[in-house]
């Protein structure tokens, strides 16, 4: 029972129950319970000396709670079920002073007795449920944890290795462009581009491998996970039955049903509360905080060469010096997705052929038309000539 909290901005999938040491959301929902139980009889409690002073104080009572519960550990329908009795109280102008002795000599020492047995404690280690449930995860995520770490560390290398191989392309190419290198120093430069890219192909090997460990090894995870965070549902599960039940014995209590106007709304309470629904709330916590999270699985993440920014106003003035421009245009292959920054940007996907129609300028960048007819700028080393 925590609250709704604002999600993260950040990649939802990072946050994922799946995702190292995320699963302590499931295990601080206890100690947020027992929050939410000590909130809620505090709530009541103070409800019933309310009730001996009528309107007014019912609906400062009322105003100071709202803002209390806003920030309160309870979601989904047990907190509108919460929230409905504050609006109740702004309709009301007085209650009977027997609701108070009620209040205090059934409900509250009720809900005091099942807090107690419901949250036992282990020695130095807060709540018995809690230091279970965060063992438990801890043990069965500690393997999968280290093969991913495993995993994030090659793929770096990976991606390291590619960028030394594209440095080292680079120098080949303007190499073989310089007739005055000998051909001595243009072997060695030959040499170390085949040396990076053949030290980038093990690294590769090494990181499908590792990948391969890491996806094999995801279902036993995912089951161990699963059981764990079912038993976890299964313990909140009971608190909210339990305080659903102890919603509905107070409603019973406020139940004024002399008045007709007092009817209509302990009616409309009532219809709120028993909307409260385990399986919804349950639901709405796997989706947010469980295994029902989007998650982000490891995979090959291929490496995407940087883009310089281009400079329009340096290009703009060179442009009116002119650029050869080629008839006909010549015909090139997307390497890696592009998406346009601004409007005279072309964007394109991976595979997809156009035109070049200007040769690369000092930037790093061509002019192109897309087969829809649009034109404008993208990044030289992007593409590739289509043989």
């Amino acid at each position: 029972m925590a609250s709704l909290p604002k999600e993260p901005l950040e990649d939802a999938k990072k946050q994922s129950f799946w995702m190292p040491s995320n699963y302590v959301r499931t295990v601080h929902r206890t100690d947020q319970s027992f929050q939410a139980c000590n909130d809620i009889m505090a709530c009541f409690m103070e409800r019933a000396k309310v009730e001996k002073q009528y309107a007014q104080q019912l609906s400062q009572w009322s105003s100071k709670w709202k803002s209390i519960v806003d920030s309160r550990p309870l979601y989904g329908s047990l907190m509108k079920a919460w929230q409905c009795f504050f609006t109740s109280t702004e309709r009301l102008s007085a209650l009977h002073s027997s609701i108070s002795q009620s209040l205090v000599a059934e409900e509250g020492e009720r809900v005091k007795t099942w807090q107690k047995d419901t949250f036992p404690k282990k020695l130095f280690c807060g709540f018995k449920e809690s230091y279970d449930n965060n063992t438990s995860f801890s043990r069965a995520q500690k393997p999968w944890s280290k093969k991913l770490q495993k995993l994030e560390n090659v793929r770096v290398a990976y991606h390291k290795s590619c960028q030394k191989e594209n440095v080292a392309l680079n120098k080949e190419k303007q190499a073989n462009e310089n007739a005055e290198m000998s051909e001595e120093k243009k072997q060695k430069i030959i040499e170390a581009r085949e040396k990076a890219t053949e030290e980038k192909e093990k690294i590769r090997d090494r990181y499908e491998k590792m990948l391969e460990d890491v996806t094999s090894y995801t279902p036993h995870y995912m089951e161990e996970m699963d059981a764990i965070f079912e038993q976890s549902q299964e313990e909140e599960r009971k608190r909210i039955s339990f305080l659903k039940q102890a919603f509905l014995s107070i409603h019973r209590h406020l139940d004024i049903t002399n008045n007709e106007s007092v009817k209509a709304v302990y009616s409309e309470l009532h219809h709120t509360l028993m909307s409260i629904d385990d399986q919804e709330d349950l639901k709405w916590w796997k989706n947010n905080h469980g295994p029902g999270m989007p998650t982000d699985w490891p995979k090959i993440e291929e490496w995407v060469p940087p883009v310089k920014k281009l400079k329009r106003k340096k290009r703009d003035r060179k442009g009116k010096e002119g650029r050869p421009v080629m008839i006909g245009g010549v015909k090139v292959r997307a390497l890696y997705d592009y998406a346009g920054e601004e409007g005279d940007e072309l964007s394109f996907k991976a595979g997809e052929v156009f035109l070049k129609v200007e040769e690369e300028d000092d930037q790093g960048w061509c002019r192109g038309v897309l087969s829809g007819g649009k034109e404008g700028f993208y990044p030289a080393n992007y593409v590739e000539v289509v043989e």
